[in-house]
């Protein structure tokens, strides 16, 4: 940390933590296959989220231009609609739709959040510059430099998070996803290092939103447009740093006035991982459930309990739901339940629903579910327990496991086996069932939007890897609007 006296003008170096990002987001470093392979899938993933997300009415009202007819011809386009807009509203629009349904990618550490979030900017900044470079007669950006961005971001955004837990000081994970946009889009746009390291610092300086719209007894939409939020912010800092404004190297650092003395408690972050692709590689899908990722595997275990407790629903005498201490902290919740955005964020209702439908879908969290007495019958039976295995199985960094156990007892005095799933289907160890329902999901959520032929170009791409890395921006949001 700084030792300069808090009275001194005198301006430190950058703190190692700005240098060591903008170092990596220059470098021209070339991923791992793997790296690759997977960062294909996230866009294939990402992309179905942020369809789905167009079936609902509380998620589009938020999109478009901020100001009525503020659109832009030859702007960046937003998947799904026919909008064309300034980058930094692009941005928002990309990452909200995202991210509304909360059924993106994961990372879970001592902070967790949706490396996939950042999408929003980097798809809208890189579609612009590829438009604009065209008029110009200039080379567009291609998909492989996408990759490369897509790559990088989650690599800033979950190497911070693994050691750091913002969420214990009361910050939001899209404070990360603002820093993680912010470097890589400078880069985009042809920053260099010192320019990178500027947008980064003011990042930071940004400070962090609270997390009271993901808890009770507030939770509510905005944490489904939170990210958007964030790589939006994180767009306009890098125009910002692109016309030259200065920035703060010491903004982490500064006594005082700086991140870690005023939002952590005066400790810096702990960066024991080099930057490569070590997120990507170990990336968590959320692909059969748009469920919050602490929940996935109870999800899946209530889903395997469906058909023998689905007649005698009303013999249940208690359900125990054992599970790691990070869901307990944020999920585990009684009491009414406001909104959707309350029940994806409840470890008991995401249980309760495949109990008793054997399904879980983001329709489930509406008002016309939710209003059934049994599911708050069944939330009432509940006792959620911290099994110590899994708490610990989560945080190993060779495991990344994010374990859940449910075990049913009947008022007769049986019970149903006690089932117990370590790692959900969008876990690497189990990527070879997870990618074929990956590509299921992408299939269903875009092919119906689409017209035959768009659909078909775009779904042939995907299953061409050269002609994919060769194919422009434009080209492919092309195949997008609708």
């Amino acid at each position: 940390m700084s030792q300069l006296d808090i009275r001194s003008a005198s301006r430190a170096e950058p703190d190692e933590v700005l240098v060591k990002i903008a170092e990596y987001v220059c470098s021209d470093i070339e991923h791992s296959e793997l790296a690759y392979e997977t960062a294909q899938y996230c866009l294939m993933d990402t992309l179905a989220c942020g369809f789905q997300a167009l079936d609902y009415s509380a998620c589009t009202k938020m999109m478009g231009p901020i100001v009525p007819g503020a659109t832009l011809n030859g702007g960046a386009r937003v998947p799904g609609t026919s909008f064309e807009l300034e980058p930094v509203m692009a941005a928002f629009n990309i990452g909200t739709m995202i991210r509304w349904l909360d059924f993106n990618d994961t990372w879970l550490a001592a902070e967790w959040g949706h490396p996939s979030d950042n999408l929003g900017g980097i798809l809208a900044v890189s579609d612009y510059l590829s438009r604009q470079s065209r008029a110009q007669g200039k080379t567009s950006l291609n998909m492989k430099d996408v990759l490369d961005a897509i790559i990088k971001a989650h690599e800033i955004q979950g190497i911070l998070a693994l050691e750091n837990s913002f969420n214990r000081v009361g910050l939001d994970h899209v404070l990360l996803v603002r820093v993680a946009s912010t470097a890589v889009i400078t880069r985009l746009l042809g920053g260099n290092k010192n320019q990178i390291i500027n947008a980064v610092s003011n990042a930071w300086i940004d400070g962090g939103a609270l997390r009271t719209y993901r808890h009770a007894p507030n939770t509510g939409s905005r944490k489904s447009w939170a990210a958007g939020d964030a790589t939006s912010r994180a767009t306009r800092l890098a125009y910002i740093a692109m016309s030259n404004e200065m920035g703060y190297p010491s903004a982490l650092s500064a006594k005082t006035w700086g991140f870690y003395d005023v939002l952590f408690n005066g400790e810096e972050f702990k960066i024991e991982r080099e930057f490569s692709s070590y997120v990507m590689e170990n990336i968590l899908f959320k692909i059969s459930f748009p469920a919050e990722f602490h929940a996935q595997t109870a999800v899946e275990a209530a889903m395997e309990l469906h058909l023998k407790v689905k007649d005698r629903l009303d013999e249940i005498q208690s359900i125990v739901i054992d599970t790691q201490e990070a869901s307990m902290r944020i999920i585990d919740k009684t009491g009414p339940l406001d909104n959707p955005a309350d029940r994806d964020h409840c470890i008991q209702y995401m249980v309760a629903i495949p109990l008793i439908f054997g399904r879980l879908t983001a329709a489930d969290y509406e008002d016309d579910i939710a209003t059934n007495p049994l599911v708050d019958v069944l939330r009432q039976k509940m006792e959620v327990r911290e099994n110590k295995s899994f708490t610990e199985d989560y945080f190993d960094p060779t495991k990344r496991y994010i374990g859940n156990a449910i075990q049913i007892f009947f008022k007769d005095g049986s019970s149903t086996e006690n089932v117990s799933i370590d790692f959900p289907i969008g876990h690497r160890e189990r990527r070879h069932e997870g990618i074929p329902v990956l590509k299921k999901k992408f299939q269903s959520s875009i092919q119906p939007k689409l017209c035959d032929k768009q659909w078909n170009i775009l779904n042939e791409i995907f299953t061409d890897k050269t002609r994919f890395d060769k194919m422009t921006v434009d080209a492919f949001m092309s195949l997008l609007v609708v």
